[in-house]
C-alpha cells in the first residue's frame, strides 16, 4: 500500500523523494522494497529483548508489590518512597507504571478528574508556621439539606493540618476562636505568620480581622475572579471528600467530629504528600525529610550502581522543595 500511494503521488508530478519522506521512509528504502517478492514492508522493530529490561521474576515481583493488600489502593508514585522509606527498591516508578500499563491495569480510578498544575504564587514560606491557609466546607448531615462545617487550617510549607473544627454554623466569631486555640495548641507564636483565606463573610468579618489584626497576624484574600486563589485549602478538601471511606453523610455532629480527627491523624502522619516529595506533612513540619530524602537518595544511587544499564539518565529527583508559594493578594482590616 505505500508503494502504490508513493507510485501515485509520483503519477501526479510529486517528487520521490518527498513522496517517501511523506510516507516515513527514504527512497532506498523503496527501491529495495520493490526489489524484494511481494514488495512488502519487513520493517519489524527490534527482534531482542534490551539488555537493561526487568527479569520476568522481577516484572512479577512488581506486580504482587503493587497489587498487595497494603498498595492496591496506593499509586506508584506512592508505593515508591514508602518502599524507599524501608530500604526497599525494586523498580522505578516509571518501570511500575509501564508494568501496570502493560497488564490493563492503570486507569483513573476516582470520580473526579486528575488534577491540574496550579499557578505561581505571590506569599513564599520557607518554614513551617510562615503562611497558613484556611476555609470551610460543607459536610451533609443526616437529613437532606442540612450540614455541619468544617474549618480547616493548614501550614503551605509542611501542609500539616493545624487547626481544624466541625460546627454547625459558619461565621467569623467561631473562625478566630479556632485559629487562637490552633496557635496554642501548637505553640506557635502568631505574629508575623501570613493567613490566606479567599472573600467569604467568615474571612472578612470583623471579628474575624480583629482578632488577626490583635495578633499581629498578616491577613491574605483571594484575588476576584480567581477561583484558585486559594489551592491549597480546596486541594485539602478534595483529599477529604474523595478518601476511601468518606461516609457521605453524618449521622450527628460527634460521627462528624470522630471521622475528621481520624482523617487529619491519617493526613498529617500517613499521608505521604506529592507536593513534598512524598513525605508526611508532620515528618516535614518537624524536619525529618531532611534525613529520609537523602536516605531515599542514597538508595536510589546504590540501586543505580548494582545495574547502570537500566538507568539512562539521572537518578528519581529526592531534592527537598525548600520552598511553598502561594498565589493571592495582601490585605488587611
Amino acid at each position: 500500500m505505500i508503494l502504490e500511494a508513493i507510485d501515485a503521488a509520483v503519477a501526479a508530478g510529486s517528487e520521490l523523494a518527498k513522496a517517501c519522506a511523506l510516507a516515513g521512509i527514504c527512497s532506498r528504502t523503496a527501491s529495495r522494497w520493490r526489489k524484494r517478492p511481494g514488495g512488502g514492508d519487513e520493517r519489524a522493530g527490534p527482534k531482542t529483548e534490551p539488555r537493561n529490561a526487568l527479569t520476568e521474576a522481577e516484572r512479577a515481583e512488581v506486580l504482587a508489590v503493587v497489587n498487595s493488600p497494603e498498595f492496591r489502593d496506593v499509586s506508584p508514585k506512592q508505593i515508591v518512597p514508602r518502599l524507599a522509606d524501608r530500604d526497599v527498591y525494586i523498580a522505578s516508578e516509571s518501570s511500575m507504571y509501564r508494568i501496570l500499563r502493560a497488564e490493563a491495569q492503570l486507569a483513573h480510578r476516582e470520580r473526579s478528574r486528575p488534577s491540574s498544575p496550579r499557578p505561581v504564587s505571590a506569599h513564599q514560606a520557607s518554614g513551617p508556621d510562615e503562611v497558613y491557609s484556611w476555609d470551610i466546607t460543607y459536610l451533609p448531615a443526616g437529613v437532606r439539606g442540612t450540614f455541619f462545617f468544617l474549618y480547616l487550617f493548614v501550614d503551605i510549607f509542611s501542609r500539616k493540618i493545624v487547626g481544624w473544627s466541625v460546627e454547625t454554623e459558619q461565621n467569623d466569631e467561631l473562625a478566630a476562636a479556632i485559629f487562637k486555640r490552633s496557635c496554642k495548641e501548637n505553640d506557635v507564636d502568631p505574629r508575623g505568620v501570613v493567613l490566606h483565606s479567599d472573600n467569604g463573610s467568615p474571612m472578612t468579618g470583623s471579628t474575624m480581622l480583629q482578632t488577626l489584626e490583635n495578633l499581629g497576624v498578616i491577613p491574605s484574600f483571594s484575588r476576584p475572579g480567581v477561583c484558585d486563589d486559594n489551592a491549597y485549602s480546596e486541594a485539602l478538601f478534595r483529599t477529604v471528600k474523595f478518601r476511601p471511606g468518606y461516609p457521605g453523610r453524618f449521622s450527628s455532629l460527634e460521627a462528624a467530629r470522630e471521622w475528621v480527627a481520624a482523617f487529619v491523624a491519617w493526613y498529617n502522619y500517613q499521608h505521604r504528600h506529592s507536593g513534598i516529595r512524598y513525605v508526611t506533612p508532620a515528618q516535614r513540619h518537624n524536619g525529618e525529610d531532611v534525613a529520609l530524602l537523602a536516605a531515599r537518595h542514597e538508595l536510589y544511587r546504590r540501586a543505580r550502581s548494582r545495574h547502570p544499564e537500566r538507568w539512562t539518565g539521572p537518578t528519581r529527583n529526592w531534592e527537598r522543595p525548600e520552598t511553598a508559594l502561594l498565589n493571592s493578594r495582601s490585605g488587611g482590616a
